[in-house]
């Protein structure tokens, strides 16, 4: 029997996530649709969102690369898609290509050509063999805003506006409260559509408000996460980032049911060493009403990065278990 799993996130944490469900076959058929952060405003994508207008390609090139086809032909398309030019050119110039990666120009193309980023992303899709879907949250690119105390380390105590998905990222304070610009962006249409046909919602890993949080800040997905039959499951990170400094375990659970206030989960997936104590990390998923599921997700080397393996065999007996 086909499962149909919805991802949400961005970046390197939504990866982890497509890497480790696929690592699920051959024990469940899963049918995988990715839904992915629009607020990108660094590096190679804020360059082209800013120049060329559209939505920023970066978080959903990642995800099209953790989904592309085993095939060597469609693994060597992967690569050229993560292919990043250099900072400087040959005899140490400076040109417009320094720093892109080769697959967000094809994105920004294909949306240029087909008028559609959902019509891009299945093509690119059938150039990498995709063994999922992967659609953007939005077809219209988001702002990401934070109140954020002690931004300022002179003003600890200070509270202040930081705009932008990349500054918010790399903040030292404390954030308050987040928001999107525009406050209610229209929902992709294909994405409300999977979240009503699911049987999985996973949420997490990734940054918690500028790739996992944002989706609950969409009017039209929050109401199909509530409104859909899928179980739910969250997948906790293995550290703190910038963004999440002084915030525990148990505090990125009670951060989405700040957002997402009738939000319910069925599972709360996390790494034993990662949590530390597991009480307040029990406790916070019971206040959703998920049981915690402790296992070794992370890799061996110490680093703060789930394994594919180790994540997808975690994932194994909660996705394939009866209500």
């Amino acid at each position: 029997m086909t499962i149909r799993v919805v991802a949400f996130g961005g970046g390197h944490g939504l990866a982890a996530s497509l890497r480790a469900l696929r690592r699920c076959a051959p024990e469940l058929d899963l049918d995988i649709t990715a839904v992915v952060t629009v607020g990108d405003d660094g590096g190679s994508s804020g360059r082209l969102r800013a120049e060329r207008g559209g939505l920023p390609p970066g978080d959903l090139r990642q995800a099209l690369v953790a989904l592309a086809g085993d095939h060597p032909a469609t693994r060597r398309s992967a690569g050229l898609f993560q292919h990043r030019f250099a900072e400087l050119a040959p005899g140490g110039r400076v040109d417009g290509l320094a720093g892109h990666a080769v697959g967000n120009l094809v994105l920004c193309g294909l949306m240029e050509l087909l008028g559609d980023p959902v019509a891009a992303l299945e093509h690119a899709g059938a150039m990498l063999g995709s063994v999922g879907r992967v659609l953007p949250m939005s077809r219209q690119p988001v702002d990401i805003e934070a109140r954020v105390r002690g931004a300022d380390p002179a003003r600890p105590d200070e509270v202040c506006t930081v705009r932008g998905q990349h500054q918010v990222a790399v903040t030292t304070g404390r954030v308050e409260s987040l928001r999107l610009t525009p406050q209610a962006p229209a929902a992709c249409v294909e994405a409300v559509a999977a979240i009503g046909a699911a049987d999985w919602l996973i949420f997490g890993p990734g940054s918690w408000y500028t790739s996992v949080l944002p989706h609950l800040l969409v009017p039209q997905l929050a109401a199909a996460i509530l409104a859909s039959p899928a179980r739910r499951l969250v997948t906790l990170n293995l550290a703190a980032e910038k963004e999440t400094l002084g915030l525990s375990v148990a505090d990125h659970l009670a951060a989405l049911r700040w957002y997402l206030p009738e939000l319910t989960v069925d599972f709360v997936l996390a790494d034993a060493k990662a949590v530390g104590d597991p009480e307040p990390v029990h406790g916070a998923a019971e206040s959703l009403g998920a049981r915690l599921v402790l296992a070794p997700v992370a890799v061996d080397d110490g680093t703060p990065r789930h394994d594919p393996a180790a994540l997808g065999a975690a994932l194994v007996p909660v996705l394939g278990a009866d209500r």
